[in-house]
């Protein structure tokens, strides 16, 4: 199939206008975009009059060492297509880290068109795959997905919710009365995002921003900006991200970008070598007080005495009011994990000033399950949950139970190698010896054996990562494809009183348990680490439960993983090992045995079945076959059966075994049909005179088996028909 489009490179000089007015007459007032490049920094930029824009640009200061022009042209394009391809360039060309672009980060169009997917996103990949041809992109397009510099990277589409968020955060610096703005917002809610893309928002030249393909809401955005820039003129602006490895991963980030630098992100106890015109803090409830510091102790108490504080009562957030003129903190209760954590109740007081302005992100935009993921797990992990027993569905998320952490652990490398950025994350419950030699194991589960991180910083990214196991510390601010959590020893359940239980001994983060003395303080804090890694895969998450209770717990809202040798059939699940959804499942059509030997078969199968059938003591399932009962139940139908304890059968459809037959469809003395019984009355009481079996069929070869006299006494109703399932 030949190409859909060109490429057609123009050195970027005086005599531009004259050559594309002879070379590219066609394209002079068709849609176009196009590449303005030297070896370090570029330009991408769409026109419907390339001649005019180009002239434009060659007069422009910040462009003027740019040294060529790549046009990409096409016969499909169309205004809308151009804008798309445009701010997809834009996104692809600033995470690929070859260029540093002059563009600023609003503008990127957010267009829904004709075939926009069934066409131009192909047209795209192409295009893509020559830019690289030609030594303009390097990385692949799903490399790119997966990098820090793409997820957090300012040069984002946003959506309208996430414009709207911006909007707030720029009202709230206009406000003469607001010295801090705190932002709630839970995980997932795009503070990092909403943090990074305002900061260079508030660094770019106001002059990189090509007004001429601004949106209505671009707009907007722009006289915000605008207005914060007469306010406060060239802000001095600081990036405070309290986790070091978090920390390292964005300064990475800065580092590629046009006007940002890595040494505006800054750490805590960073602020204290000046004072800022405006500091924006990520994570504000990582931020830090005098507990359980452990090597940071000497740090602390020399910044607080160093500001003026008493370092056994302040806190980094009492730093970051007084070094700020303003503040902006993004901030989430349930993400504070240890004692070191700033108290909530000096949120509850911040929030009291009347020079704070406190605002809310809402909307979900991490976690393809959204809002009912979202609200299912801050719901059930929490005591006294009065959730009904209800298994999760999504068919945008992949939420499941592992009996078996081996095959959890294949299956995350599995997802790894297909989707990328997958990883084994788990509670703080066993000891990290491996730290200082790495033949050892640290996570021993039966015969499961794994090590933790073998790095702190960055670790999600490090090239050994898919082997190891991360928790809290290594993870809480990325972003993963599909998380493996295991839940461990030190957090198990009691349906009695409807709680969680904490065992404090097999808890192992000694700075995250000591000098805490209220188990309930303790609980809160396990509970929110697992919240938070419940809530860093995008786009699933798989859990590993060590103890027998919490496991049964959660096993009523999180499915249960198909176990290797299980089979699907029609949607239903059929396993060799039985959960806490399954009852047992007969096939009548192999049976040679009576019934009790077929219940107590090394065959035994399970089958998943809903909620209110979930008793294997009272309920079984079977395969059908055959036609005699088609009008009910077609041939093949796994059914629902209720064990038979007595009671009048008459009407019912029923299995039944007796030696006095054998059942043309099964091959073997069971049959299923429906019951009818004439009954005569004796001195030694009632006494069958005759029972009918009726088919209930299409078919009329199926005849009625009728058993009579004492070839009733040997017949054994086993189970009532519930439905098919």
């Amino acid at each position: 199939m030949p190409k859909q489009f060109q490429i057609i490179p123009y050195p970027f000089d005086s005599q531009l206008e004259f050559t594309l007015a002879h070379q590219q007459r066609d394209y002079l007032s068709w849609p176009i975009v196009y590449f303005l490049q030297n070896t370090q920094e570029a330009y991408v930029g769409e026109t419907t009059d390339m001649v005019t824009r180009m002239k434009a640009h060659l007069k422009t200061e910040n462009k003027q060492q740019l040294k060529s022009v790549s046009l990409i042209l096409s016969d499909l394009f169309n205004k809308s297509a151009t804008l798309d391809l445009e701010s997809n360039l834009i996104r692809y060309i600033a995470a690929d880290g070859q260029f540093d672009l002059l563009n600023g980060n609003l503008g990127l169009s957010d267009h829904k068109f004709y075939q926009q997917k069934e066409i131009y996103w192909e047209l795209f990949r192409d295009i893509w795959s020559e830019l690289r041809t030609l030594g303009i992109a390097r990385h692949s397009l799903e490399y790119i997905d997966n990098s820090d510099l793409f997820k957090y990277s300012p040069y984002k589409t946003l959506s309208r919710e996430q414009t709207n968020g911006l909007k707030m955060i720029l009202n709230c610096l206009l406000d003469d009365q607001a010295k801090v703005s705190l932002i709630h917002g839970g995980a997932g809610t795009g503070k990092s995002i909403l943090a990074i893309f305002l900061f260079k928002l508030l660094k770019t030249d106001l002059k990189d921003f090509n007004r001429a393909d601004f949106d209505e809401s671009d707009e907007e955005l722009f006289e915000l900006v605008e207005a914060v820039r007469h306010k406060y003129g060239q802000l001095d602006i600081g990036l405070v991200i309290p986790m070091q490895s978090f920390r390292k991963t964005i300064s990475k980030v800065f580092k590629n970008i046009k006007g940002l630098s890595p040494k505006m992100v800054i750490g805590p106890a960073e602020v204290a070598k000046r004072k800022y015109d405006l500091l924006i803090v990520d994570e504000g409830h990582r931020l830090r007080q005098w507990k359980n510091l452990a090597a940071y102790y000497g740090t602390f108490r020399k910044v607080s005495q160093q500001l003026g504080f008493d370092e056994l009562t302040c806190s980094e957030l009492d730093w970051i009011e007084q070094q700020a003129d303003r503040s902006i903190i993004f901030y989430d209760e349930f993400q504070s994990i240890k004692p070191s954590d700033v108290n909530a109740q000096r949120f509850i007081d911040l929030q009291l000033k009347s020079s704070t302005r406190i605002e809310r992100l809402r909307s979900q935009f991490r976690v393809r399950g959204g809002a009912p993921y979202m609200d299912l797990i801050h719901e059930i992990f929490k005591d006294g949950a009065a959730m009904p027993a209800k298994l999760f569905e999504s068919v945008r998320y992949d939420f499941k139970l592992f009996d078996d952490l081996d095959e959890m652990v294949a299956t995350i490398k599995s997802k790894n190698e297909q989707e990328g950025l997958c990883r084994m994350v788990a509670g703080f419950a066993w000891e990290w010896i491996s730290k200082n030699d790495r033949t050892l194991n640290d996570i021993v589960i039966g015969e499961s054996q794994l090590q933790w991180n073998s790095t702190d910083v960055d670790w999600v990214n490090s090239p050994n990562a898919i082997n190891e196991v991360g928790c809290i510390h290594t993870t809480q601010g990325y972003d993963l494809n599909y998380t493996g959590l295991i839940i461990g020893p030190e957090l198990d359940y009691d349906f009695t009183t409807k709680s969680f239980v904490i065992y404090k001994d097999r808890y192992k983060d000694k700075n995250g348990k000591n000098s805490i003395s209220d188990p309930k303080v303790l609980k809160n804090y396990i509970l929110n680490i697992y919240r938070t890694i419940l809530f860093r895969g995008i786009r699933g998450t798989y859990v590993y439960v060590c103890n027998d209770n919490l496991r049964a717990y959660l096993s009523q809202f999180i499915k249960q993983q198909q176990k290797q040798g299980a089979e699907q059939e029609d949607g239903v699940l059929i396993s060799v090992v039985p959960c806490a959804h399954s009852v047992p499942f007969y096939d009548l059509a192999v049976a040679a045995g009576n019934f009790s030997e077929l219940q107590q078969s090394e065959t035994l199968q399970y089958i998943d079945v809903e909620e209110r059938y979930q008793d294997p003591q009272r309920y079984f399932a079977c395969k059908v076959v055959g036609e005699s009962m088609n009008k009910i139940i077609p041939n093949g139908s796994i059914c629902l059966f209720e064990r038979y304890q007595g009671g009048s059968r008459n009407g019912l459809i029923c299995l039944v075994e007796s030696s006095s037959f054998e059942d043309r469809d099964f091959g073997a003395n069971y049959t299923i049909k429906e019951y009818s019984s004439k009954k005569t009355i004796t001195d030694e009481g009632w006494q069958h005179q005759e029972i009918i079996l009726l088919p209930k069929s299409t078919d009329d070869s199926y005849s009625p088996i009728i058993l009579k006299d004492e070839e009733t006494v040997d017949l054994q109703v086993i189970g009532v028909f519930r439905k098919v399932l």
